[in-house]
């Protein structure tokens, strides 16, 4: 796992200096004294094409951006802790003068704040307002397309797969249209398809066809296509991060955040049955002792049959519930509006038996220098 944007604020108790030409004052009209002061956000506009946003607001410091991506031509493998990520934003603030990040010791109330909320707490350290978890799993070469319909099909507690027309990218959101919820927004993707799209084409026309960038950077291209990855990705949201007591660093453990995303990387643990006919789905109910008889096995499968072809069902119904629970332990859910064209023989269990894996670094990578960056 590592971190793919990070967003991260931190309220001082002194004044900023002034980092651009325009500041915009707060002013009492009847004594002209300067209420606050707040200064335009900017983009540190970096190499190869990476900005950071910076944005000064009276004594506060905000920051967004991906720190894996700074400086580098590729964000294929980035940093792995808040840390290095921190580190990075606070070499860019040095540059202009403004204090780094620090880890919290203690949360205080706001003055006159009587029954406070999480939102009049003030820390004295950084407080995280969103932050991106990445995984690259390897699938193998052709494998990709035939993984995340598969996936598609599979829900996250109350989110909903939704697979994008081109058949690239699976987002599960609330509504199952693709758009991000309130609290979390989680996405699988073609990581060698988003790069022809994106990093390939940009870095290209800024070096090159012949360049040694845009060789390197087609060479990673075509190591996600030989291994067939694929990226998974969840954002996690302010509202979120302080739901769980995560916003404010250096107060909680980071391994709950390992935690929270091992728990989406295994959406695709229920994707067991290879052919959608009721034999094959009555076998595998039988071999994971779900039903204790092939009647039992047969009645569930019809379910499965009778969802496929458009009927709907009662849940308020026990047996209909039942039924539903079975089903969804194999990886289908006839919760959801039936999609065939998410449900090609065999596609999913080839993937997972033969080449599922965590995305080895190849030597050749030239991964980001944190450890430095953390020195300076």
């Amino acid at each position: 796992m590592f971190i793919d944007w990070l967003t991260i604020s931190q309220e001082h108790d002194h004044d900023l200096p002034i980092v651009g030409d325009i500041v915009h004052l707060t002013i009492d009209a009847n004594t002209n004294e300067v209420l606050s002061t707040r200064q335009p956000r900017f983009k540190h506009e970096g190499s190869f094409s990476t900005s950071v946003t910076i944005h000064v607001q009276g004594r506060k410091i905000r920051v967004e951006g991906n720190p894996s991506r700074v400086g580098r031509l590729d964000n294929l493998f980035g940093h792995q802790t808040i840390e290095q990520c921190v580190s990075v934003y606070n070499a860019l603030l040095r540059e202009y003068g403004l204090p780094g990040f620090t880890r919290c010791t203690r949360i205080d109330i706001r003055q006159g704040m009587s029954g406070a909320k999480t939102g009049d707490r003030i820390a004295d350290g950084a407080k995280i307002e969103r932050i991106d978890l990445t995984t690259n799993v390897a699938l193998g070469e052709g494998n990709v397309i035939a993984y995340l319909r598969g996936v598609s099909s599979q829900r996250i507690g109350h989110s909903i797969g939704f697979l994008y027309p081109n058949g690239r990218t699976v987002a599960w959101t609330p509504k199952g249209n693709g758009k991000g919820g309130r609290l979390q927004y989680r996405k699988a993707y073609d990581k060698a398809f988003e790069m022809e799209q994106n990093s390939l084409s940009k870095v290209k026309r800024a070096f090159g066809e012949t360049s040694e960038e845009y060789k390197y950077v087609k060479r990673v291209r075509d190591y996600c296509a030989q291994e067939g990855v694929v990226r998974m990705e969840q954002e996690l949201k302010s509202e979120f991060l302080q739901r769980e007591a995560l916003c404010y660093w250096g107060l909680f453990d980071e391994r709950r955040l390992a935690e929270l995303h091992s728990e989406f990387l295994k959406i695709d643990e229920k994707l067991k049955v290879t052919a959608m006919d009721i034999v094959s789905i009555s076998e595998q109910l039988l071999a994971e002792n779900i039903v204790d008889s092939t009647r039992s096995a047969n009645t569930t499968a019809m379910y499965a049959i009778q969802w496929m072809t458009g009927q709907r069902f009662d849940f308020a119904k026990k047996q209909v519930q039942t039924h539903a629970a079975r089903l969804n332990r194999i990886g289908i859910n006839i919760r959801n509006a039936c999609d065939t064209s998410r449900f090609a023989p065999v596609f999913v269990r080839q993937c997972r038996e033969v080449t599922k894996s965590n995305l080895a670094v190849p030597t050749w990578y030239q991964r980001p220098n944190h450890l430095q960056q953390i020195a300076a």
